[in-house]
């Protein structure tokens, strides 16, 4: 899986971002071993020590934990991953209606076409 580095916010928070969206989708299960930070930073082309900002950054969300001898493992606290998750779509949805109000559409407007193509979506 490729990180994807871009503009001009700092490098790991948007690590720390998608650290956080493949820790709440699965792709890292509740309770595995979580990679090294040489291992992350070598995929995502980083110095280590931006990608031990970001893994702090998960270690106070509470998504990984650090064991001294073992290495991180993901969480398995069903609270702390449905809370990120919760708040991951909060986020989400927020830059989408602002997006939206930028083109003009109303908030009822936006939700609308959200409401349809998510129907479409279903089929």
């Amino acid at each position: 899986m490729d990180f994807q580095i871009q503009g001009s916010r700092p490098i790991w928070l948007q690590l720390a971002e998608q650290l956080r969206q493949r820790i709440v989708t699965g792709v890292y299960p509740p309770g595995s071993h979580f990679p090294s930070v040489r291992e992350l930073a070598a995929e995502a082309g980083v110095n280590p020590n931006t990608m031990q900002r970001a893994m702090t950054q998960l270690e106070t969300d509470g998504l990984v934990i650090t064991n001294r001898t073992a290495g991180r493992t993901v969480t398995d606290d069903p609270a702390a991953l449905e809370a990120m998750r919760g708040q991951l779509a909060a986020e989400r949805t927020g830059e989408y209606f602002k997006d939206m109000k930028a083109l003009g559409y109303s908030r009822a407007d936006a939700a609308e076409i959200a409401r349809r193509e998510g129907e479409k979506n279903d089929e």
